[in-house]
């Protein structure tokens, strides 16, 4: 910082000579001023003093012509080396004020609307913090003069939370998420930080939060945990180890948190038992896909046939009823194939991490399109929301457009 105020003394020197140097040169014409208007003054003197000696007859006339013209000759001789007077409007008192009052205008607006407060962070920044509570207090500077810089705010948000002030941190981390677009694991990140600052109350506001970090990310991690939390809180035991099972899959084999998470899934299951329950144990892999498979016979409506050609493709899926709005699993045929019984696992997902056993209800869906659009065509079938582990055959008939 002293670095910057020294060249800001520097340039404030030369801005201050543009202004005081022509006042310093005034002051010299001034006195040539003065000097000239002396040497005619004498040069009037002499003449006038020839005059009186020609009156008295001292002089001829020729003498006083000689006498005259050496007076001009004298004059002209002073006057010589003289510059031009310049005329100022200014006067002598404005540049002196403007020299003054210029640099003290400056410096309050730079201090109003400067970046010194960022140079002077800058420098802060360089070097590392003694302690957690100077960190904190660099970051909220920060903040301060960066309001709309999102990794400031989380990082905040975050020392909040490490410091146990999660009604901070949820501030902070509410306004990341505005800045930011409200992506799911700054969701789940606020969802948390007001959780904990409520003592553990669930509440609408972090259900609808949780509710859209997984509707944007089935896995997002923090929003997994929490209603983990909140499920064993509240003891609902089963519902505690699916949550915390969901995470469990997402994490790196030699991840360190993996040992508490399967702690808590032990206790639950644990109190589950005590409280006369049988636990549902994760499933396998193979096991998972043939306990998620829906059967559905897929028909047309009588009214439909007519607008529709038998090469037309027909994409029969199901997808979430609470959470994103791609297919989770999805079979392809034609107009020609129906009617037609299908079965949908989890070994048709789109996407490996959006399954049919990772939802509690779905819908199915059926849909001709003539373009080969699976999520835009002209006629679609639409069923109710059922559980994901229905084993009842499903009828799926495709009677409207699709608009």
């Amino acid at each position: 910082m002293t670095e910057f105020w020294l060249a800001a003394g520097l340039l404030l020197l030369v801005a201050l000579s543009f202004l005081l140097i022509p006042v310093l040169r005034g002051r010299r014409l001034q006195q040539e001023e003065d000097r000239t208007a002396l040497n005619v003054a004498l040069y009037q003197e002499r003449v006038e003093e020839l005059q009186v000696q020609r009156s008295e007859g001292v002089l001829t006339s020729a003498q006083l012509d000689n006498g005259q013209a050496e007076a001009a000759r004298e004059l002209l001789t002073d006057t010589e080396g003289a510059e031009q007077v310049r005329v100022s409007r200014l006067g002598k008192v404005l540049p002196l004020l403007a020299a003054v009052l210029v640099p003290v205008f400056a410096m309050l607006i730079y201090l109003h609307f400067g970046a010194s407060g960022k140079v002077e962070l800058t420098q802060e920044f360089a070097q590392p913090p003694k302690n957690l509570q100077e960190m904190t207090q660099r970051l909220e500077r920060a903040v301060a003069a960066q309001p709309d810089s999102v990794e400031g705010v989380f990082f905040l948000g975050r020392t909040y939370m490490s410091q146990n002030r999660p009604a901070d941190a949820a501030r902070q981390f509410e306004h990341a998420a505005a800045l930011s677009g409200r992506p799911p694991e700054l969701l789940g990140q606020w969802a948390q930080a007001l959780y904990f600052a409520a003592n553990k109350q669930w509440s609408p506001q972090i259900q609808a939060l949780t509710d859209e970090a997984l509707k944007a990310d089935p896995k997002e991690a923090t929003s997994l945990g929490l209603r983990g939390i909140a499920a064993f809180e509240g003891q609902r035991w089963q519902e505690a180890m699916d949550y915390w099972q969901r995470l469990m899959t997402q994490l790196p084999a030699d991840d360190a948190s993996r040992t508490a998470l399967q702690g808590g899934i032990d206790r639950a299951r644990d109190k589950l038992v005590a409280a006369g329950g049988k636990p549902r144990e994760a499933l396998s892999e193979a096991a998972v896909a043939t306990a998620a498979t829906l059967k559905v016979r897929v028909d047309l409506d009588a009214k439909v046939r007519a607008s529709v050609q038998p090469g037309d493709s027909v994409f029969v899926f199901a997808r979430a009823v609470s959470g994103p709005p791609m297919p989770l699993a999805v079979k392809r045929m034609t107009v020609a194939d129906l009617p037609a019984d299908v079965q949908l696992s989890d070994a048709d997902a789109m996407m490996a991490q959006l399954k049919l056993s990772n939802f509690a209800q779905v819908q199915l869906v059926a849909r001709i399109s003539r373009a080969g659009q699976p999520t835009q065509g002209e006629w679609v079938g639409l069923g109710q929301p059922l559980a994901s582990n229905t084993t009842a055959v499903q009828q799926l008939t495709i009677d409207r457009p699709d608009k």
